[in-house]
């Protein structure tokens, strides 16, 4: 997918003495992906600059909420030290944020990860709490499973996704939704926004993007995208889910794997995390 605009280390240098200049220094591009261009910032700091307009409000979204978030959980997050503003040749806003050290988990053995399972289930019991009335909305997260049926009859007919898996996304989708009040989200749970540290523990959640209210069963899709059996077991018995929500996540995971193994313009990473899920979500 082409990007809207071009973001390079001039571009982010220019931003930085305009706006920043008491943080202007030594610059070295570290990812760009769909959304966003990250560059880390001497050593403790990183840039994060959107490519696209779509990208802008998810910025705004993290500027507003991750500093007060951030307090409450019990991993480090990306929240902004400083926030940065649109320029006369620069149209979106863009973040500072604290580099975080680590190891991203998805080149990472899965077997391992279950080291981790109590950790990302005690920083999600954290998270899902209830949401105020003006949290970000997000038509794909945090959603009942239905409001996924078209999206998901598209991802079935591209030829990319099994389509034996059709009937059990159908009984995941019918399943009652979610009763109590919108809780906080994080919306993109698989292992590429999760750091891992010393001794295979988790370092920091990443990529609050998707940051939305409505179904904590979003995020337990993290069973099945991060996990294997022995993982998921241990990830489960550290949540307080009922059998219903649990299996939410599960219909939460097969819809985010398909939707990653439909694009066609996907990392062999990436395909490998949906084929991983896939396999994990038949599985139960």
């Amino acid at each position: 997918m082409e990007a809207d605009l071009a973001v390079d280390e001039a571009l982010v240098h220019r931003l930085m003495r305009d706006q920043h200049p008491d943080l202007d220094g030594a610059l070295e591009p570290v990812a760009t992906g769909w959304d966003n261009a990250v560059f880390r910032l001497g050593p403790g700091l990183a840039v994060r600059v959107p490519r696209r307009r779509a990208a802008a409000a998810l910025i705004r979204h993290e500027q507003r909420w991750l500093p007060a978030l951030a307090a409450t959980l019990p991993l480090p997050i990306p929240a902004p030290v400083r926030a940065g503003r649109p320029a006369p040749y620069y149209p979106y806003p863009w973040s500072i944020t604290p580099w975080l050290a680590g190891t991203v988990v998805l080149r990472t053995p899965v077997a391992p990860r279950a080291a981790f399972a109590e950790q990302l289930a005690a920083f999600l019991i954290a998270l899902h709490v209830p949401a105020p009335a003006d949290a970000p909305a997000n038509p794909v997260r945090g959603v009942p499973l239905p409001a996924l049926a078209e999206a998901m009859a598209k991802r079935f007919a591209s030829g990319r996704v099994p389509t034996d898996l059709r009937p059990l996304w159908e009984e995941l989708a019918a399943l009652p939704p979610w009763p109590g009040p919108p809780l906080w989200v994080h919306g993109d749970p698989h292992p590429g926004n999760l750091l891992a540290g010393a001794a295979g523990r988790l370092a920091a959640v990443l990529d609050f993007g998707d940051l939305t209210a409505g179904d904590p069963a979003t995020d337990l899709a993290a069973a099945w995208l991060a996990f294997d059996a022995a993982g998921r077991a241990r990830f489960r018995a550290a949540l307080d889910a009922d059998e219903e929500t649990w299996q939410r996540g599960r219909g939460w995971a097969l819809a985010i794997a398909a939707a990653v193994a439909a694009d066609p313009t996907g990392t062999p990473e990436m395909y490998s995390l949906a084929a991983h899920t896939l396999r994990e979500v038949r599985r139960g």
